[in-house]
């Protein structure tokens, strides 16, 4: 099977056509970045931008305007997370995108940042016995403490004994899974909303509390729509892009900062502990635009 072209070898492709930027390119140009999932609104935007800029002739002239624009709305996203107090941090995302693998990731990579401080797993995915299983798996291998309950059990119980076992042990970083079943939307947010509440509750001013959405990179605008849901529910702190591969469809980043403020802070691109890296928006619009 051929390997899929990239939205920059496309772009560079289209600049053979005759009538380079014509009425004709600039049309085949956002049919380019609508596939490559920056979404009908940004397209445009971008598009009007192009137009009206003057002195672009070639392609490298256009390739250039178009990573500044897309850089201009970019930026990493900082949890601002205290190693001198507990944090508590939610991991969001629905059954699929590698949420709970996700979750072991970032607590390697704290294990590593922070070495010696009280790292716990919290299984608040209740809804899924191997979401449990998964997690407990995890905390095995790095050797982290894990509280947890029976497949089925109140998911806001098991955050709370988390982050209160947590707090009476002097420990200094609870991540805790969530549940991410999508079909049916109400029991979702309702069940978020709750454990949002309890960990407001319980934390007080002396804690810092943060939200993580894994969103899947190969999923397009249905990551799109997922941010919206999580952000309108809970409110999301930082975006990590998961499954992340710069020939597959990531450029939803993009509008995902643009229309509703989410800024990534890390992209997943593969299986292992050390598979996640911090997102720097250059090197990310570079690959977006790479032949």
């Amino acid at each position: 099977m051929s390997k899929k072209k990239t939205l920059g070898t496309r772009l560079r492709e289209l600049f053979s056509l005759p009538g380079a930027l014509s009425d004709e390119f600039y049309e085949e140009l956002e049919d380019l970045l609508i596939e490559s999932d920056l979404g009908t609104q940004v397209t445009m935007e971008l598009s009007d931008h192009l137009r009206s800029t003057g002195g672009l002739k070639t392609k490298e002239d256009l390739i250039a305007a178009l990573k500044t624009e897309l850089l201009a709305n970019l930026e990493t996203a900082e949890l601002g997370l205290d190693r001198s107090r507990l944090n508590v941090v939610l991991v969001l995302g629905v059954n699929g995108v590698g949420k709970t693998t996700n979750l072991a990731k970032l607590a390697h990579r704290y294990q590593q940042e922070w070495p010696g401080e009280g790292i716990v797993l919290a299984a608040g995915d209740t809804f899924r016995a191997a979401a449990v299983e998964q997690l407990s798996l995890h905390g095995e291998r790095l050797g982290l403490r894990i509280v947890k309950q029976a497949t089925g059990s109140d998911a806001g119980a098991v955050i709370y004994d988390a982050v209160d076992s947590a707090r009476s042990r002097g420990d200094r970083l609870v991540l805790a899974d969530t549940a991410g079943r999508m079909h049916n939307r109400a029991n979702l947010v309702r069940e978020l909303e709750k454990i949002h509440g309890i960990i407001r509750r319980l934390a007080g001013d002396d804690v810092v509390y943060r939200k993580i959405l894994v969103v899947d990179g190969t999923t397009g605008q249905n990551a799109m729509q997922q941010a919206e849901l999580f952000h309108q529910a809970v409110g999301v702190d930082a975006v990590l892009l998961a499954k992340y591969d710069s020939t597959a469809r990531g450029g939803i980043l993009v509008p995902m900062h643009r229309r509703l403020g989410l800024a990534c802070g890390w992209l997943g691109t593969g299986e292992r502990y050390n598979d996640l890296h911090r997102f720097v928006p250059e090197d990310y619009v570079d690959e977006l635009l790479a032949p």
